[in-house]
């Protein structure tokens, strides 16, 4: 897992760490810490403002110019097909899962990071559909060699629903730049290590900063021609993408703060929580006694900051609801629903779980597990969705979340 850090503080090497092995089934639960280990923090030391018009006049010019596909148009040409879970994957609690094509699934300048669905998006109203499909959405970041620079971002629309193909789609994620009379886009070289879609709108982690914000509702149709180096407005008013259709311009940002006294927050993970209407986050850290090169050496923290009530969107001005310092290290991974937490730690491959009454628990997991996502049913028992970013084993599964603490 990479992260970036402000640029008063150090930077940090875009090189992502990737971690091999096949999964085993996790044993019972063992003590992982007490309450005194996992302590409360002041939740006011974090806030956080929004700007969701920061590109309104430049979107409305690219919307304008180059027009919009809805997301039931971008999946009726998807374009990539998955497959099944590897043969030799196993772990606890398994419900589904899939893998992507061949080209994905090896491409070692590509890695998958974030995790959210549909569900999270619209709940478990309409079976979970957002534009008549039900879907796992992935974010990736490309470096300009494996195991190089932060190049760009992505993310990959999946159908999940019986209904449709085992389709899926690419969509790149620029920065709107220009002018209003001459909008264009450029690439976003951020790790894109977390992302959470709530209502209309998708929230993406930019670690040293908080979240860059997107409208579903807005992406756009780019001309596939060009040489794959090509982006944003060409000569003759034609929009290149790397040779992408589709590409998702970013409307807004969601910045952190911390009070003085407070390091500033690393936004390694985030995830919804459709219980409390709030985005949680954690932080990748090292411990100061096995230190890792270009990652802060400290305690990890995991804040909760509430949406502004009814609304799918942050206040102008937010103040965390909750703050936690945590006795975990190398974390990709977070979850919360209901009271209850989960943490994944990719170095460690550990599931740990906590709540403030019952304390916390820790369960073997994956190698080189990323972000986690929260899947409400109905009908059936709800789900943890999470993935690898291995080269050559990037499975994308769910596990019943009652097999890891949750009751």
């Amino acid at each position: 897992m990479v992260i970036q850090v402000r640029n008063t503080a150090r930077a940090l090497i875009a090189a992502g760490l990737l971690f091999t092995g096949v999964l085993t089934a996790a044993p019972p639960a063992t003590a992982a810490g007490t309450l005194t280990a996992l302590t409360t923090v002041p939740a006011s030391d974090f806030t956080l403002t929004a700007d969701y018009h920061q590109y309104e006049a430049l979107d409305a010019a690219l919307v304008s110019t180059l027009g919009t596909s809805a997301v039931h148009t971008v999946m009726d040409n998807a374009n990539h097909d998955r497959q099944g879970l590897a043969s030799s994957f196993s772990v606890a609690g398994l419900s589904t899962g899939f893998r992507f094509d061949d080209g994905d699934d090896g491409d070692c300048q590509s890695l998958p990071q974030g995790i959210t669905t549909s569900r999270d998006a619209v709940g478990t109203a309409n079976g979970g559909n957002y534009d008549g499909h039900q879907l796992v959405l992935v974010s990736w970041y490309t470096a300009d060699a494996c195991k190089g620079k932060h190049q760009r971002s992505r993310i990959t629309l999946v159908d999940w629903d019986a209904t449709y193909p085992n389709k899926y789609r690419k969509v790149l994620l620029v920065e709107p730049t220009g002018t209003p009379a001459a909008p264009s886009f450029k690439d976003i070289p951020i790790h894109a290590g977390g992302v959470s879609w709530y209502g209309d709108y998708l929230y993406v982690a930019d670690t040293a900063v908080g979240m860059r914000v997107f409208d579903m509702r807005k992406i756009l149709n780019t001309d596939t021609g060009g040489t794959a180096d090509q982006i944003g407005r060409q000569s003759g008013s034609v929009y290149y993408a790397h040779n992408y259709a589709y590409v998702l311009p970013q409307v807004g940002t969601v910045t952190a703060h911390t009070s003085s006294s407070v390091t500033a927050l690393a936004w390694s993970s985030i995830s919804l929580d459709r219980v409390s209407k709030s985005i949680v986050t954690t932080e990748y850290t090292c411990p100061t006694t096995t230190p890792c090169p270009d990652f802060p050496e400290r305690e990890p923290r995991a804040v909760r900051f509430p949406f502004a009530p009814g609304a799918t969107t942050f206040a102008a001005s937010t103040t965390a609801s909750q703050a936690l310092r945590l006795p975990w290290y190398h974390l990709n991974g977070v979850a919360s629903h209901n009271g209850r937490w989960w943490f994944n730690s990719s170095g460690e491959k550990k599931l740990s779980y906590w709540t403030p009454t019952a304390g916390s628990s820790t369960f073997a997991w994956v190698g080189g597990g990323e972000s986690l996502s929260y899947w409400e049913d109905t009908t059936g028992p709800d789900l943890l969705w999470s993935l690898q970013e291995t080269t050559g084993n990037r499975n994308v599964f769910a596990v019943t979340q009652a097999t890891y603490g949750g009751g």
